[in-house]
Parts: C-alpha cells; structure tokens; sequence
C-alpha cells in the first residue's frame, strides 16, 4: 500500500481536477458523507464571517458550531496558510 502521504498528494490531484460546482458536489457526495459535507460547509461560513470581522458570540448566533471547531477555524485563520482568507469569500 502506498503511503499517506502519496495518497494525500493523489488526493490534492483529484480536487485540483474538479471544474465545475456540479462536479465538485459529485464529487463530494461520494468522497465525504452528507454531514461531514455539512461540517466543512459550516466551517467555511465561520471563516467567512471571521474574516468579516465578526465575534465568536455573534458567529455562534448565526450558526450551530461547536466552540471547539470555531475555535479552530479561528486558529487556522490566524496562524494556518491562509486558506481560508484566500478563497473563502467575504461580504465586506
């Protein structure tokens, strides 16, 4: 078997590969079950309304999200690669 990290790099193949929103869902619905689709969703949302400037009160308001998770998408907001700044969009 190879190892984690080819199959990490052959995942990152994959997504790179994907050119359309449809594709991507189909993607998606075959790769993740239907709530860790959600969790990535919810994620991406919290980093959206961070990146607004918003609080962890008001984004928990707004959402339901664990404090651990938004927690994390606040760490990795912070101190990750810039994922999310990069191609997460913002309202403002």
């Amino acid at each position: 078997m190879e190892n984690i990290a080819q199959l990490k790099e052959d995942l990152y193949d994959i997504l790179v590969s994907v050119s359309s929103r449809e594709d991507c869902k189909i993607l998606l619905d075959d790769l993740c079950t239907n709530k860790e689709v959600e969790q990535m969703a919810q994620r991406a949302y919290a980093a959206k309304l961070f990146l607004e400037g918003k609080t962890y009160a008001q984004i928990t308001e707004e959402i339901d999200i664990s404090s651990a998770t938004l927690s994390r998408v606040s760490r990795c907001i912070n101190y990750g690669g810039g994922g999310y700044a990069k191609f997460v969009k913002r309202d403002v």
